[in-house]
C-alpha cells in the first residue's frame, strides 16, 4: 500500500482540472457581481466625463475587442446606462482602453478608434446610435 501513496498522489494532482490554477496571482478586486453598475459581459463603464461645465455627462465605455461587433452588447450597455426617463444620455465605446479619452473632447486618434456613439438629447430632439464602419461596414450609416 505505501507504493501506491505516491502513485495515488500523482494521479489525484493531474487529475485537478487546469481551471482550478487558471486565475492563481489574478487580481480579483474587481468583481463583475460587485459592481454591477460599472459594467457587464463584454463591457465596462470605465469613466464619465462632463461635456464643460453643463452638468451632463458622457459615459466611456469599453467594450471587449473580442466581441466589439456584437450589436446586441451595445444594446446592453444602452439599457443599463440609460434610462427611457432620461433627459440625456450619451455613450461612447472603444474597444481598447488605450484609446478612451480623459475629458469628453476626442483627439483625431481617439475619435478614429471609437468603436460607437449613442446620444439621446430630448431638449434637442436628438436620439441616435451611429456605429463605426467596422462594427457596421453599411456606408450609408457608418462613420
Amino acid at each position: 500500500m505505501h507504493k501506491l501513496l505516491p502513485s495515488i498522489f500523482l494521479f489525484l494532482i493531474l487529475a485537478l482540472p487546469f481551471s482550478v490554477f487558471a486565475h492563481e496571482g489574478e487580481d480579483h478586486s474587481h468583481d463583475e457581481s460587485a459592481s454591477e453598475l460599472d459594467g457587464g459581459n463584454g463591457w465596462r463603464l470605465v469613466r464619465k466625463v462632463e461635456l464643460g461645465t453643463s452638468g451632463k455627462f458622457v459615459n466611456l465605455v469599453l467594450i471587449d475587442h473580442a466581441v466589439y461587433t456584437d450589436k446586441t452588447i451595445y444594446s446592453a450597455v444602452i439599457n443599463r446606462l440609460c434610462s427611457p426617463s432620461d433627459q440625456f444620455c450619451r455613450i461612447r465605446f472603444w474597444s481598447e482602453e488605450r484609446f478612451i479619452p480623459e475629458t469628453a473632447a476626442l483627439s483625431v486618434e481617439q475619435n478614429k478608434q471609437l468603436r460607437a456613439d449613442y446620444l439621446v438629447n430630448k431638449v434637442a430632439g436628438m436620439h441616435h446610435l451611429r456605429w463605426s464602419c467596422t462594427v457596421d461596414p453599411d456606408k450609408t450609416h457608418c462613420f
